[in-house]
């Protein structure tokens, strides 16, 4: 028996497969950094490694934690460290307004909606941006939007791996652009502020911290995943041959789903019209008491608190939705929707257990600090400016990607590190931040370690059943290529041009002499 000879790429994905799945789960590699945290404090104390602070002159130290005042420190700062961890508090509580949303079916409706009115000739775009639009609700796209997307190009006479691809494509290359805030949104301006608090302990960092660039994002995402998917991946793939049954026939919405969305549509109505009342008039109820200006809308309860907006509009739509539709008949069905979102975060919360440990003892030790400081001095002696450096940056999430798939897990790891660096560098955490959300996101559809990887595998292969890992690749590569370069070009042009990335979100930061 002969066997197909391997290409480079194959042994390249081969290589970084057999890499990912040396490496322990995350919450294992978090619980393995706080322990090195602490041995390494230890060491650095003894060799009293420490370094003058840029701003204030006054000498940083290293903290040892092995030692008994370590032992004891971590022993009353076990449950604080995790029930104050930024991250935890605000992903809950916009995870419980959308899991009404996403139980009660309105988010299910939503995007058939969508996808099922299109035109012909904008199929692929709205697939798209209907996948972008999806990490609104977590992860629902993945589950959801990316076999109906297959099913709805066979109906309308295209090959359904196209529309796979284009569903993946938004969904998970477009991972952090949106029109609206997810739950990425919070998780990672948590993660960011406890970073930036290492150089500055007062620093804020919103949910909303890059909307103004991740909604401009969106259009691109869209733009350029229609732009692959039409000239690029569709001439590889000729009619689809395979046999259809009535299971791959996409069910038009019913009368009680249609009437669901229209009580969604009007609550919808009515909470964009109280937050207009509530911003727009000087004496608007939303706006923050006693400020003026812009001030009054950047520093005001709505944009600060964001997550609660997120949790009442995804509770009031899901309810109405779930009314007109008939899945919502009494308030335990309600009740349901935000257990059942909860009982999914088992995981993620020992994960963040784990992961709140490491950045607290990483704090505490003073080795986040001394290193920002150490590794900004290198970066000034090598003489990369603000574009080189922060699209060099892109680049090492994009590669640091494919062996690590989690988008929290990683920048968990990294934040503590690049966050006050680049602050020392003039480089505001938000603006990291946005660099870091483009370089993650666009090698997520080409990565064995992402998450619904073997997933994404499963439906293909219900289209061409010998696909496997280098048909999914080898199809997703043209979008992370062109995601890559077209995302890094707006990021360069935004900076250029000096528009902030967000409200609020400044572009620059002092540096000391």
């Amino acid at each position: 028996m002969t066997h197909p000879k391997k290409t480079a790429v194959d042994r390249f994905l081969n290589s970084v497969e057999r890499v990912g799945n040396a490496l322990p789960d995350p919450t294992t590699l978090f619980a393995l950094m706080a322990l090195g945290v602490v041995v390494v404090s230890g060491i650095a104390a003894q060799f009293d490694l420490a370094v003058p602070h840029p701003k204030t002159g006054d000498l940083v130290q290293p903290v040892s934690l092995l030692s008994i005042e370590g032992l004891h420190r971590i022993m009353t700062g076990l449950v604080t460290n995790f029930t104050s961890f930024a991250p935890l508090g605000t992903v809950l509580v916009a995870l419980i307004g959308i899991g009404v949303a996403e139980v009660s079916g309105f988010i299910g409706a939503l995007m058939r909606l969508l996808v099922l009115n299109a035109p012909r000739v904008l199929l692929t775009p709205i697939v798209v941006f209907c996948g972008v639009m999806s990490n609104a609700a977590s992860e629902v796209g993945y589950v959801l939007l990316v076999p109906l997307a297959g099913l709805i190009f066979l109906a309308a006479g295209r090959h359904p791996v196209l529309g796979v691809a284009a569903a993946f494509a938004g969904v998970s290359g477009g991972y952090s652009a949106n029109l609206v805030l997810g739950t990425i949104d919070p998780l990672l301006a948590g993660l960011t502020q406890e970073a930036a608090r290492i150089v500055d302990p007062a620093y804020v960092v919103s949910p909303m911290a890059n909307y103004y660039f991740m909604f401009v994002s969106t259009f691109l995402i869209t733009g350029l995943g229609w732009w692959v998917t039409e000239k690029i991946v569709a001439p590889r793939f000729s009619a689809f041959q395979g046999e259809t049954g009535e299971q791959d026939k996409v069910q038009p919405l019913s009368a009680a789903e249609k009437r669901g969305l229209k009580f969604a549509a009007l609550v919808f109505v009515a909470l964009s019209a109280m937050v207009v009342w509530g911003l727009v008039p000087a004496d608007g109820f939303l706006r923050k008491l006693g400020a003026t200006g812009q001030d009054a809308i950047l520093q005001s309860p709505f944009l600060v608190g964001i997550v609660s907006f997120i949790f009442i509009a995804g509770v009031l739509l899901g309810i109405a939705y779930g009314v007109g539709a008939g899945t919502v008949k009494s308030d335990r069905d309600v009740i349901k929707g935000m257990s059942q979102q909860m009982s999914t975060l088992g995981g993620y919360m020992v994960l963040v257990f784990f992961a709140a440990q490491f950045v607290a003892f990483f704090n505490w030790t003073n080795l986040g600090l001394i290193m920002a400081i150490e590794g900004a001095e290198f970066l000034k002696a090598l003489g990369l400016h603000q574009i080189p450096l922060l699209v060099s940056f892109i680049l090492l999430c994009a590669t640091i990607n494919l062996a690590m798939g989690s988008a929290s897990a990683k920048w968990a790891l990294m934040a503590p590190v690049f966050v006050p660096m680049f602050m020392l560098l003039g480089y505001p955490p938000e603006v990291t931040q946005t660099a870091y959300r483009v370089g993650d996101s666009v090698t997520n559809i080409i990565s064995p370690m992402m998450s619904y990887f073997a997933l994404i595998i499963a439906f293909l292969q219900r289209y061409l059943p010998g696909a496997g890992i280098g048909t999914l690749v080898s199809t997703m590569l043209p979008y992370s290529i062109v995601f890559l370069i077209g995302w890094t070009l707006l990021f360069v042009l935004w900076i250029i041009l000096g528009i902030p990335v967000g409200p609020g979100s400044p572009l620059s930061l002092p540096v000391a002499s």
